[in-house]
């Protein structure tokens, strides 16, 4: 497994920032997520610093769906970044815990009149719409509150991103946004600049998720500068933002290849002011929503391994705690991850195991095949790069309770999510 900056082995057992994971498991227990605080303050003051420009207003905004709780609502508000929600619960998460409603971008493809209404009465600062049946909806609840709610539109530019068919946002046929090569496209944006409760600022564009071709992201640019100077030319209008959404690809295992995203930004927003002063936009906003690459490798989980088998066809299991419920990711797609046994840490790997959970389902595995050292009963297995979607998608199938999670800040490291107890799954019940 590749090691984390704040990761080291010492005394043959892997260390958390000097804390021992034997011994974070024996005062939290297990499964347990593991949130490495001070790289992701570090990451978002970085992002933060590479967006910045001369020619025009740069915001980062926290793609929250990755990872939202009250702690990293905290962070977010306390560092001074903006917020990316798809939901009235993101959005009261963030507002509830100081995050600023005006940096708030409200996403999504069925928003519901009610998390419309509770966005607007939030004054969350903008929609970004993403077809041509909500801004007629938005318009009418934004009359509701007599007032004039910024928008943005979320447009599809058909480029499709090399990614899992899952996370793949921008192909002509996307659930997400409404198509540049639509027809009715002009007659769209003219319903959106004319309504006399909208007021519309540019557009939005989300190609994918774990992309790794810098060059997608250039394309991806051109194509909506190029239409923003066609919607200017036709409407007569000023686009005066684009938010080019987020993607970035991260580090799970060898396989994944990707790009140092801060050394990319600055020469991305270069890109952009040369490329939108040539076509003659204006632009005075341009903001992207990292999420993935912002927590991921902050975020790991630590199991602890239960029964072992060895199955008629030769293959060996190692089973631990953790289940599906915890990373649904590699039963949704496919995904890779790699794991060291933190109490063995300097033992050689001799044999290959899967890992699988416990949950009632052949495809509950963590891990098809990893080499790792002779296993037993009560091994202390940690998976990196699980910061981004896991808790987000934790559930309680088989009625398994969901893990705690603890924030690590360098020398102090402290609860953030109890851990789920029966009668707390059972509280909504009747």
């Amino acid at each position: 497994m590749r090691l984390e900056k704040y990761q080291s082995i010492i005394g043959g057992r892997l260390k958390h920032s000097g804390h021992d994971y034997v011994e974070l498991a024996n005062q939290y227990g297990t499964p347990l997520y593991i949130f490495d605080e001070a790289s992701f303050r570090e990451r978002i003051l970085a992002y933060r610093e590479a967006v910045k420009s001369t020619y025009f207003e740069t915001d980062v905004l926290f793609a929250s769906k990755a990872l939202l709780t009250k702690a990293v609502a905290r962070i977010i508000a306390e560092l001074d970044i903006g917020q990316d929600v798809v939901s009235a619960g993101e959005i009261y998460t963030g507002v509830r815990h100081g995050v600023d409603p005006k940096r708030m971008y409200f996403h999504g493809n069925n928003k519901l009149n009610k998390e419309i209404r509770y966005a607007i009465d939030n004054r969350v600062g903008t929609i970004v719409v993403d077809n041509r049946m909500e801004v007629e909806r938005i318009s009418k609840i934004a009359a509701e509150f007599e007032t004039k709610q910024r928008v943005l539109l979320r447009l599809n530019p058909g480029v499709e991103a090399h990614t899992h068919e899952y996370i793949m946002t921008a192909n002509l046929d996307s659930k997400f946004g409404e198509s540049v090569f639509d027809p009715e496209i002009y007659n769209i944006i003219q319903s959106m600049v004319v309504s006399p409760h909208l007021e519309f600022a540019g557009f939005h564009s989300h190609i994918g998720s774990q992309i790794f071709e810098a060059d997608s992201f250039y394309k991806a640019a051109s194509e909506l500068l190029t239409f923003s100077a066609e919607v200017q030319k036709r409407l007569g209008i000023l686009i005066s933002e684009i938010n080019f959404g987020g993607g970035f690809g991260v580090y799970y295992t060898q396989e994944d290849q990707p790009f140092d995203v801060i050394d990319f930004l600055p020469d991305f927003m270069e890109y952009v002011h040369q490329e939108a002063q040539a076509l003659a936009i204006d632009l005075k906003k341009v903001t992207i929503e990292p999420g993935r690459s912002l927590v991921n490798a902050s975020g790991s989980t630590l199991y602890e391994v239960g029964d072992l088998k060895h199955t008629a066809s030769g293959k060996d299991y190692a089973f631990v705690d953790g289940s599906m419920n915890d990373n649904i990711r590699p039963a949704l797609y496919q995904a890779k991850y790699e794991a060291l046994a933190v109490n063995k840490a300097d033992k050689p790997q001799e044999k290959v195991y899967t890992i699988a959970g416990k949950a009632c389902e052949s495809g509950d595995k963590i891990i098809e095949e990893i080499k790792l050292p002779i296993l037993e009963t009560g091994d202390l297995l940690l998976v990196n790069g699980t910061g981004a979607y896991n808790y987000s998608m934790a559930s309680n199938y088989n009625r398994i309770p969901r893990p705690a999670m603890i924030h690590v800040n360098d020398e102090k490291h402290y609860l953030t999510v109890k851990r789920e107890s029966f009668e707390e799954m059972s509280l909504r019940e009747i």
